[in-house]
């Protein structure tokens, strides 16, 4: 059978980065484009099975260069996405919204055999929140333009390359109280990079299409739970401390002036709403994927590098018991 070709958009992520050795491993021709060759064509690369990978230097709003893109492709998958915006042109309507109808146009007028858009969960709900907004506004571009598009919601994803938990790690280990927002009540389904990887491929193992599916992992925890299992991992002891939304506002205010925001205030308004199943559309265990990878065993094989002594902790393995 003919190997078929890939074309990614927002490769270099950890997302990017797992799928990429998942689809070559297994003779998929992909092609990543990226917007700083020099910067990220490396890491790229080194992911692929040699022969298997292509990286190309473009701004994703480059129509033209794109096109030619298309004309060797089968198979589209976007995964860029952005938690805040930056400057005039990285915006939630031009990364969410805008983008995603590109693409979805250049797959009508291509004839791509598959579409794969990763959005995101609990954006139904989440009215308040220009991220919310932007993501579902691309969702309804791209079922627009493309319908038989496959659209994948993930709650959060966590693998040692995010920018969740290890974030939350480096924020524990260092201060000695920690605000909860919301009482820190808020739920979520946490799924590992590799077992989202694995949904992905047997979308296109499977050629489903014309899909919402929601993406989770096999546990609900509360943001409290994560923390507590969090703090016990690295083996700290700190307090957890619910604060009013007024002070939240305001710590949101400050930390989105940062280069690389903390917490945002649309953050803090999407903190507000659980990230779980909605029970309106099927979930990557009703198509017969299952996630089963457990937060805390995963965290603990990499929690060891914010333990005292880091790498060389003599606990490296041995955290406290979780309660």
């Amino acid at each position: 059978m003919k190997a078929k070709n890939c074309l990614i958009f927002g490769g270099s992520g950890q997302i990017g980065r797992h799928l990429i050795r998942k689809l070559t491993k297994n003779n998929y021709k992909v092609t990543v484009v990226t917007r700083n060759i020099h910067q990220k064509g490396y890491l790229i690369k080194t992911q692929a099975n040699a022969g298997y990978i292509d990286v190309v230097e473009s701004n994703i709003f480059n129509e033209i260069k794109i096109r030619e893109l298309f004309e060797k492709t089968d198979i589209c998958i976007n995964l860029v996405g952005i938690l805040y915006e930056s400057g005039k042109s990285n915006t939630f309507e031009n990364i969410h919204s805008i983008f995603p109808s590109i693409l979805a146009k250049l797959c009508k007028e291509y004839k791509i055999e598959q579409f794969i858009h990763l959005s995101a969960l609990g954006i139904n709900n989440a009215h308040d929140s220009n991220y919310a907004k932007s993501k579902l506004e691309g969702e309804n571009n791209i079922q627009k333009n493309f319908p038989s598009a496959m659209i994948l919601r993930p709650s959060i994803v966590y693998s040692v390359d995010d920018n969740f938990t290890t974030n939350f790690m480096t924020l524990l280990s260092r201060l000695p109280i920690f605000p909860l927002y919301y009482n820190g009540s808020t739920k979520f389904c946490p799924i590992h990079c590799s077992d989202l990887t694995d949904i992905i491929y047997h979308v296109i193992l499977k050629n489903l299409n014309s899909k919402i599916i929601e993406c989770v992992g096999p546990e609900t925890l509360s943001l409290k739970d994560i923390l507590r299992q969090l703090l016990n991992l690295i083996n700290k002891n700190r307090i957890l401390f619910p604060i009013p939304f007024f002070m939240a506002s305001i710590s949101a205010f400050i930390f989105q002036l940062f280069p690389k925001p903390l917490l945002t205030f649309d953050q803090l308004k999407l903190l507000k709403y659980d990230n779980v199943l909605s029970k309106k559309y099927k979930s990557n265990f009703d198509i017969g994927i299952a996630s089963k990878r457990i937060f805390k065993l995963e965290v603990e094989k990499y929690c060891y590098m914010w333990r005292e002594g880091g790498k060389f902790s003599t606990n490296k393995y041995n955290s406290k018991k979780i309660v």
